[in-house]
């Protein structure tokens, strides 16, 4: 099916009184996309994030408007009629586009291919074949329009460390699992047992479904939304294990913020394995991790961001 993506522009201040005038003229489904909510969302969360993508910002610069879809049938552009006539009237300007149901979900996974990551894996979206590579253990993905392909340079650190590393037995501890991508992938390269959490609801079942495709079930994958920082239950959950592998692919002050519960959380020799760290924040993590009686032991660095492995000192 075709659809109609009807934008209407507002003037800072007028989101409310056009929203409720397009609900008056039975427009739903309102999508709203205002500068002032995108700057008020950064700075309520600000301990999740540490870096905003410029372009992402720059798009979001002066944006004051309301999205709403229709069919693109004939009933659809005569709803879509009667509703501009009402938009006209009270002076919003509106602009229309064509577009398809494949353009709508879909285009981005044109851009998403196989990727080999290391020496061992290599990272093949659900929807290609996976293509059969001598030495190398596929890993199956989707990961959806929000969560890691694998394709950061984050993600692609901590794949190489977890691959030096993982080994049979070894049970894994993955804090900010996104798409699931680290602990599976710890899995193929042959440990026991993972569980993952993430602060977004949506992830466990993305990260569910994609070790699904990998022929992984909850007896090997455990997976829990919630805040490790804050949460008693998700944090009685963790400390109830050691951890052979513990990954943190989040932000820097997620990670200096956990640094004390990791070393409580890893097994005698185990190793924790942290990026998501931006250029310009890599001595301060490094402080937390030394300060909370961890040893770094590897330091890896590509395209400004950092990736650290640390241990106990006794190893």
């Amino acid at each position: 099916m075709n659809w109609l993506e009807v934008t209407v522009n507002a003037g800072k201040g007028d989101i409310d009184g056009l929203c409720t005038l397009l609900e008056e003229l039975g427009a739903g489904g309102l999508v709203i996309e205002d500068e002032s909510d995108f700057e008020s969302f950064l700075e309520k969360n600000r301990e999740y994030w540490d870096y905003v993508d410029e372009d992402l910002r720059a798009g979001k610069i002066g944006v004051s408007r309301v999205k709403f879809y229709l069919p693109g049938d004939e009933e659809g552009r005569a709803r879509l009629g009667e509703i501009r006539e009402g938009i006209d009237k009270a002076g919003f300007s509106v602009s229309v586009a064509e577009l398809r149901d494949e353009d709508w979900a879909n285009n981005w996974q044109k851009y998403y291919r196989p990727m080999e990551v290391g020496e061992r894996l290599i990272v093949v979206p659900e929807w290609e074949a996976a293509p059969v590579h001598e030495g190398r253990a596929a890993l199956r993905l989707n990961p959806g329009m929000i969560f890691g392909t694998g394709s950061h340079p984050t993600t692609r650190m901590c794949l190489k460390e977890i691959e030096k590393s993982a080994a049979p037995g070894h049970k894994v501890l993955d804090l900010g699992c996104g798409s699931g991508i680290l602990a599976i992938a710890s899995l193929i390269l042959g440990c026991e047992s993972a569980l993952g959490c993430d602060i977004d609801p949506k992830a466990p079942d993305t990260a569910r479904k994609n070790a699904a495709l990998n022929g992984l079930g909850e007896d090997r994958f455990t997976v829990y939304s919630g805040d490790a920082l804050k949460e008693g239950r998700l944090r009685s959950i963790i400390g109830s294990g050691k951890y052979d592998l513990i990954c943190a692919n989040i932000v820097a002050d997620v990670i200096i913020a956990l640094s004390n519960d990791v070393t409580r959380w890893l097994a005698p020799e185990g190793l924790f394995i942290c990026s998501g760290i931006i250029e310009g924040r890599q001595d301060e993590v490094k402080a937390a991790i030394v300060r909370s009686g961890l040893r770094i032991i590897e330091t890896r660095n590509e395209e400004d961001w950092y990736c650290f492995t640390a241990c106990l000192p006794c190893l």
